[in-house]
């Protein structure tokens, strides 16, 4: 026969005292990898930030680029024309 505990409400909370270990030691992970992802997240959004800019640098610089373009068509007109 398997022995009894001496006192099964003493045994009870044992094994609730170990659970409750367990789900302790769980949430702190989850804190930590919650943590983690709020810095993917910050750095997401930087990089979104970076691109926009990149972006908009780009788009400047080939304005300028097309500009220049045209005006050296324009004096390559003149010049074929003379």
């Amino acid at each position: 026969m398997s022995e009894e505990p001496e006192n099964f409400t003493l045994a009870l909370l044992r094994k609730i005292d170990a659970k409750v270990d367990t789900l302790r030691d769980e949430v702190s992970a989850m804190r930590d990898e919650m943590a983690g992802m709020r810095d993917v997240m910050v750095t997401k959004d930087a990089l979104r930030s970076e691109i926009n800019s990149l972006r908009a640098d780009v788009a400047s610089d080939m304005l300028n680029l097309e500009k220049r373009l045209s005006d050296q068509v324009v004096g390559l007109r003149r010049s074929v024309m003379e």
